[in-house]
């Protein structure tokens, strides 16, 4: 999961119910941004692995709370309704930063798959951000989901550029390693006010999620949407930054909407399809700071 969803800028990271005020509040700027409220290792074959909880409230895990996934319990076809991840898929996204600066976010669905420290096997997935045409950060990410529909995060491997060169691997973890913990990225079941951890390193990324509807509506240049899926995403050692993501059916995120430590910043997605034989097989095992026609530096 990119730092996106952490830091104003670079990558900021995502993540309880909202009284009635505060939704009123909240979803009034969501629908000034164009949302309605109202209404790796071996590439292979995908593996089965057995469920590490349930979509209930009670069963997701929260904070710094052990887990022990099942690896048995775990597949690497992923196909949760709100975050469908086949080989090949690829999302691209306008983000414009509070800042004014505008990058362009790649995330491509590789066929790689990763055994991860803690047994479970997960798909690498890339996410990649440029800007003016140079790499400035690239990620590989690490899901798998359980067998009752729940898709887990189980780390990333993450570096940023600057001028051609590394600036940094901060942000990176693996479950299973130096205490790091996998989290839910989507419940099998949303249900408003299902409240979860989405990862946890200690110290680095302590992020969590929040079910506030699955009835909105949204509009980004890929096209309009019902019934999507809203949540809250926070950060417990950054505790002022606040974003907002909207999930379409069958499509995966939509819109990412950041109102604090960072408010302004604005992600989209502009294009949805099917990448290359060699798109996919490089988005899976190409050297960070690499991807097919961008230049790092």
């Amino acid at each position: 999961m990119s730092k996106r969803l952490r830091q104003p800028r670079e990558k900021i990271h995502v993540m309880r119910r909202l009284r009635a005020l505060v939704i009123a509040v909240a979803l009034g700027v969501l629908f000034a941004a164009g949302c309605n409220a109202n209404g790796s290792e071996n590439a292979g074959a995908d593996q089965s692995q057995s469920g590490a909880g349930s979509g209930s409230p009670q069963a997701l895990p929260q904070g710094a709370e052990p887990v022990q996934p099942d690896p048995q319990g775990f597949t690497t076809r992923i196909d949760n309704p709100y975050w469908p991840m086949d080989p090949g898929t690829r999302w691209t996204y306008s983000e414009t930063d509070q800042e004014g600066a505008r990058l362009k976010v790649v995330v491509t669905v590789s066929d790689e798959t990763k055994k991860i420290a803690n047994g479970v096997i997960a798909r690498v997935v890339r996410d990649t951000v440029t800007e003016n045409g140079e790499i400035i950060e690239d990620t590989f990410d690490w899901y798998a989901q359980d067998e009752e529909g729940n898709i887990w995060y189980l780390g990333e491997n993450t570096a940023e550029f600057e001028n051609g060169k590394l600036k940094t691997k901060e942000g990176s973890f693996e479950a299973g390693v130096d205490g790091a913990k996998p989290g839910i990225i989507m419940p099998a079941d949303p249900k408003d006010g299902m409240q979860y951890r989405q990862e946890y390193y200690k110290g680095v990324a302590e992020d969590n999620g929040e079910i506030l509807s699955t009835d909105e509506m949204v509009q980004v240049p890929f096209g309009q949407f019902e019934e999507a899926l809203l949540t809250k995403d926070t950060i417990t050692i950054e505790p002022n930054v606040l974003e907002y993501k909207l999930y379409a059916r069958g499509i995966g995120p939509v819109l990412t909407l950041g109102v604090s430590g960072g408010p302004g910043s604005r992600e989209e997605l502009i294009k949805l399809d099917t990448a290359s034989r060699r798109e996919i097989e490089e988005a899976g095992s190409a050297p960070l700071g690499y991807a097919s026609g961008v230049r790092k530096g």
